[in-house]
């Protein structure tokens, strides 16, 4: 065995190290995680849960998105054109397809802590993602579960779905959508 394979091998295991640190911090300042439930009449219950995880950047620094998209190796870079009176359009990075988000963003986010707030959040998102993983998404009293959870995320607004089941169901228990 050559000793210049283990220098390599240490050179690549702090570079490695080094872009996770990185990557965490840089999502624990611009990153989102959000699980927003929105109607959708094509779905059986007219109502669709659709978590996402969410990198967004000026234009001129689209480049570190597209470096996280190769990194993860998922999602896409978008540019969101704005019409009001900034200089530059946004550019986003978003991962949205469930199997991305479970097995790759989690347990990325799992292994590589989050320092700030985001950190509850992302605890909030990886137990609805669970919660998803378990089909729990489908069935009227599992959407209201996620919902309680995501409202309570992101600093939002109370959730609409929860106005609304809690408006026009009178069977469903209080309980269930506090």
């Amino acid at each position: 065995m050559d000793g210049s394979d283990n220098v390599r091998g240490a050179e690549n295991q702090q570079e490695r190290l080094w872009n996770h640190g990185w990557i965490v911090g840089f999502v624990d300042g611009e990153g989102c995680f959000s699980c927003p439930i929105f109607h959708n009449g094509k779905t059986r219950l007219g109502w669709q849960v659709q978590p996402s995880f969410v990198v967004v950047q000026s234009e001129s620094s689209k480049s570190v998105l597209d470096e996280l998209a190769r990194f993860f190796g998922c999602g896409k870079v978008y540019v969101n054109r704005r019409h009001d009176n900034h200089r530059e359009d946004l550019s986003r990075y978003c991962v949205t397809r469930f199997a991305d988000l479970r097995d790759v963003i989690v347990p990325f986010f799992t292994e590589n802590r989050l320092q700030t707030s985001k950190s509850a959040n992302f605890d909030k998102f990886a137990e609805i993602i669970s919660l998803m993983d378990l089909r729990l998404h489908q069935p009227m009293p599992d959407i209201a579960a996620i919902a309680q959870i995501a409202q309570t995320m992101n600093h939002r607004k109370p959730s609409v779905f929860l106005r609304i089941l809690r408006d026009h169901t009178p069977t469903v228990s209080p309980a269930m959508v506090r």
